[in-house]
Formats: structure tokens, C-alpha cells, sequence
């Protein structure tokens, strides 16, 4: 079972080329997930093996430490964080994309936004021609129509495609990937950047929001009046102790070991 099916139960729609879907924690649900996120979380910010590698040298202590210079400590920026983690490893496990990068891990400061796109998916057609996926990640305490309209202006700017510099951004890590197939697929990325060959009927939108609130019918009306030149996902997870559960997470994660 995957990170959100252990978590929570899902309820959703679908509609022609829309889906809508709603994530509520089960009973217990959060504790038997909880390590498992935690190590998700640390996965976003560095490499396992890299903090694995530092236990060995430093130890817990000096792990921990090594891995609390690059977490965020406002409640505003753990929040967005959580937000695209969360985004990211649904996209893998619920919607079919590979989200290739962790971007977290090439921040330029610890409370630092990052620009440009919060997620970008890559999959393949029956065709094995690129296939993408655009994504907006939000996290609030109270979700309301404002955030859901900006996610949406974000999700359409650049005629709906990923952002060029977003997009050479994935490329660019992926070609300095030991994988072969990593930088074969950064190759045709840059290759369609410099063709301009990415259609956008081949890129998908995906709003991913977390609220403590239940998702408000903005969101659905949101998903209603999204365009029909493309396939659209729009998602909610339901946190009724939202801010309690970030600030939670974020201690779990700097807890290595005995640290």
C-alpha cells in the first residue's frame, strides 16, 4: 500500500477529461503513516544514502544537525514544503506521473521559496511521446476562493504549459543523472524546449491543495470552469489540526535515531 492509501480514505469523481478527489485521515490513520512521512520528507530535502553516510561519519547528533540547516523553521514556509511533498508523492502513487526531481533539495535557502512551477510530472502516451503534468501544490489553514483562483491563474499562465525555465530545470538535473534513462529522458525534455514540440493539449493541470478546513465548493466550482483542451486534477487533503500537524511533522523529521 501507498503513503495516502494507508493514511486516508479517498472519495472522488470523474468527469470526462476531470477528476476531483478528496482525502480524509483514517481512525489512527496518521500514526501508522508517521515514520513512514517522516522518511519522506527527509527524501525531499537529501538523499537517504547522503544522511545514512553522515550517521556513519558523525553520528545521530551530527546527522540531525546536517539536516536541520536546510529545513525550513517559519510556519509559512513548512507549510507550502509539506504541501508539495505531500503534492508530489500522490502525483507518483494516485495520479500515474513520475515527478523526477526533488526540487527541494536545490534551495538556495532554507526559507526561501522556489520559483517557477511546484511540480512538474513526465509520463509517456501509448506512443511513448512526452506527456506532462503541471502542478500548483497549496497549504492553509483555512483554504478559500482567493488561493484557489491564483493556483489557477499559475496553472494557465504560459498557455497552460510548464514554465521553459521550470522545465529546463528537471532536464538539466536529470542529464546529470547516472541513470541512462534519467538523462535520455532529460535529452528529449531539452529537446522539446528547443522544438517547441510540447503540445499543450499534452500537459496536464493538477491543483493540489491541504486544508484544515473541508474543501470549500470553490474548488469544485474551480474544477467545473477549468477548460476542456486538457485533463485536469484537483485535489484535497483534509488536516483538521493543520498547523499542529506541520509543526508535528517538521520535529519528526530532525529525530534520527537516538538523536
Amino acid at each position: 500500500m501507498g503513503l495516502l492509501e494507508d493514511w486516508c480514505d479517498k472519495e472522488g469523481t470523474k468527469d470526462d477529461r476531470k477528476r476531483y478527489l478528496t482525502f480524509v485521515e483514517k481512525e489512527d490513520g496518521r500514526e501508522a503513516i508517521r515514520d513512514t512521512l517522516a522518511e519522506t520528507m527527509r527524501s525531499h530535502y537529501d538523499r537517504l544514502d547522503r544522511i545514512a553516510d553522515d550517521v556513519a561519519r558523525l553520528g545521530y547528533d551530527g546527522a540531525a544537525e546536517i539536516l536541520r540547516t536546510v529545513l525550513p523553521t517559519s510556519a509559512k514556509a513548512r507549510s507550502g514544503e509539506l504541501g508539495e511533498i505531500i503534492a508530489t508523492e500522490l502525483v507518483e502513487e494516485e495520479i500515474g506521473f513520475r515527478v523526477p526531481v526533488r526540487r527541494l533539495r536545490y534551495k538556495d535557502g532554507r526559507e526561501m521559496a522556489l520559483r517557477g512551477d511546484d511540480f512538474i510530472g513526465v509520463g509517456y502516451d501509448p506512443d511513448e511521446k512526452l506527456w506532462l503534468l503541471k502542478g500548483e501544490a497549496k497549504s492553509n489553514k483555512v483554504l478559500g476562493k482567493t488561493t484557489i483562483t491564483k493556483a489557477r491563474e499559475a496553472l494557465c499562465r504560459h498557455d497552460g504549459r510548464c514554465t521553459p525555465d521550470s522545465l529546463l530545470f528537471v532536464a538539466n538535473r536529470l542529464l546529470e543523472s547516472d541513470d541512462e534513462n534519467d538523462v535520455e529522458l532529460g535529452r528529449t525534455i531539452r529537446d522539446g524546449i528547443g522544438t517547441k514540440a510540447i503540445r499543450k493539449s499534452r500537459v496536464d493541470h493538477m491543483l493540489f491543495t491541504m486544508s484544515g478546513n473541508v474543501p470549500p465548493a470553490a474548488l469544485k466550482a474551480d474544477l467545473d470552469a477549468a477548460s476542456n483542451d486538457r485533463n485536469h486534477h484537483v485535489v484535497n487533503l483534509h488536516i483538521e489540526d493543520h498547523q499542529e500537524f506541520i509543526a508535528q511533522m517538521y520535529k519528526e523529521v530532525q529525530k534520527l535515531g537516538d538523536a
